[in-house]
């Protein structure tokens, strides 16, 4: 090749050289590698200690407690009234944010995650605790309490402190039991008699002493979910289905059921459930101003979830319902027969604590 076009070509490769050489005299150290490349951690730690600063630097705890049922429900309005009451008795230091609606999900769902400590307070009815804490099967049978002072004084009393010793077993702190009250049927026709219920296709909840209860009055006791109820109730899969007074006018059932029958044939708990890691945050001094905020709290709810049903009673007499009485003695008698034939039993420790409860009641007198 000729001299003069090799030049150029010289010239290129030496220029060449000198951008390689200029980069490796840039890049970095075989052994300054590594603290470029976890590029992950350096962000998410900070994020994870900003949370947990924001959430101690002004001395403030604060909790979360979740409700399946909507905010205009008693319960949940219990739960904000306890939320106001412990902010209140702690001056500031323990501030509770309530959910309701089943935005974080279902009762068992809830419940678990406040044993596994990713929710500080949870909410379920006994129905469901049952599935963790068995002996809380004795508190599903029809007919156990005649009236709401019996119902209170199991849980406030031997009752409740069998159950907040089993809670403890499972990461569980029990502070207290809100109440949907006793249940009554709702239905397309008239219930005045146990005869009437031949016949009636009933959804009730996935409770065998419920359905016992109403195979013992001659219906056909259908197992549902919450959810389906109001369109099997306008479709005729179902004749009726039972629950609190408040819950007929809350949930629209009126519109297709223009029946209530105070059968009060069942009482249910809505269950505080606190996780051991909510609890232990709380610091000795502030834990008797919180449960005592959280008592009144509840004894609130009670209060409120009967005025509650006397309003929703009226509103609904305005709606065109009609309310019905039915002999409770001969329905009581029915599953009393149906439960005996059954074999129902329960816990003998569990069983002494209802009987205690009712004796001192009767004691005192």
């Amino acid at each position: 090749m000729h001299r003069g076009k090799l030049f150029p070509l010289f010239l290129l490769l030496m220029g060449l050289l000198v951008v390689l050489s200029s980069c490796a005299s840039d890049a970095p150290k075989a052994t300054q590698a590594p603290t470029e490349a976890p590029t992950i951690e350096p962000t998410v730690l900070p994020e994870v200690q900003e949370t947990e600063a924001a959430e101690d630097a002004d001395g403030v705890i604060r909790l979360t407690m979740h409700f399946v049922d909507p905010s205009s429900s008693p319960y949940a309005k219990g739960g904000e009234k306890i939320a106001e009451l412990v902010e209140k008795a702690t001056d500031g230091k323990i501030v509770i944010e309530v959910l309701a609606g089943g935005v974080l999900g279902g009762e068992r769902e809830t419940i678990e995650m406040a044993m596994d400590g990713k929710l500080d307070i949870a909410t379920a009815a006994n129905s469901v605790m049952t599935n963790y804490i068995p002996q809380m099967n004795i508190l599903d049978q029809a007919y156990l309490w005649k009236n709401s002072t019996e119902a209170h004084a199991a849980v406030d009393g031997p009752v409740g402190e069998l159950i907040r010793e089993r809670a403890l077993t499972l990461g569980l702190h029990v502070i207290g039991f809100e109440e949907s009250g006793f249940r009554n049927t709702f239905s397309t026709k008239p219930i005045d008699t146990m005869e009437d219920f031949a016949g009636v296709t009933i959804r009730t909840m996935e409770n065998k002493y419920h359905q016992a209860a109403f195979s013992a009055f001659g219906a056909n006791p259908v197992p549902m979910a919450y959810t389906e109820v109001f369109d099997a109730l306008k479709d005729g899969t179902i004749d009726a289905c039972e629950n609190a007074t408040a819950n007929c006018l809350n949930s629209g059932y009126y519109e297709v059921t223009k029946h209530v029958t105070n059968t009060s044939h069942a009482f249910v708990y809505i269950v505080l459930c606190m996780s051991d890691n909510a609890w232990n945050r709380i610091p000795e001094d502030l834990r008797d101003p919180f449960m005592n905020a959280v008592k009144e709290g509840v004894a609130w709810e009670r209060e409120a979830l009967e005025t509650a049903n006397e309003e929703a009673t009226e509103t609904l007499k305005n709606l065109g319902v009609t309310f019905h009485d039915i002999d409770v003695a001969q329905l009581q008698a029915a599953y009393q027969a149906k439960a005996k034939e059954m074999g129902f039993t329960f816990d003998s420790t569990w069983q002494a604590a209802v009987d205690r409860t009712l004796e001192d009641l009767k004691d005192a007198e």
